[in-house]
């Protein structure tokens, strides 16, 4: 079992930033491949970036590409995501989440999920 507890949510105005964090406790931290997803109110979870195991190779969502930055210390067990130049419809539920596999876009194949930590980007 891997235990994922998210922070750093909260309200911001549109073009400010915020960052995110995810403390893991369990099983090794590096055998998993790490995610941020995000749900608003209505919407299916979305993907929004990955990190691999190891090497530290990502991947991001068109919608943040650019804006966004996924890290992780391994040192540290946790997972970050620094989210630059915000806007209103950035505002969701953010999740935490890892895969067995070296990265993933899916949802469906993340096995553990945190409790989500919320963001609000007003106009």
């Amino acid at each position: 079992q891997v235990q994922l507890v998210e922070s750093g949510g909260g309200l911001v105005q549109a073009g400010g930033s915020l960052r995110l964090s995810c403390a893991a406790s369990g099983r090794t931290f590096t055998n998993y491949g790490m995610g941020w997803f995000r749900q608003a109110p209505g919407k299916e979870r979305e993907f929004v970036a990955a990190i691999t195991i190891r090497d530290g190779s990502t991947a991001y969502a068109d919608s943040v590409r650019g804006r966004f930055t996924i890290s992780r210390d391994n040192t540290k067990d946790t997972l970050y995501l620094q989210m630059n130049s915000l806007k209103p419809e950035d505002t969701a539920v953010y999740y935490c989440a890892a895969t067995p596999r070296f990265w993933s876009s899916r949802v469906d194949e993340y096995n553990y999920w945190g409790q989500g930590t919320q963001v609000t980007v007003s106009s």
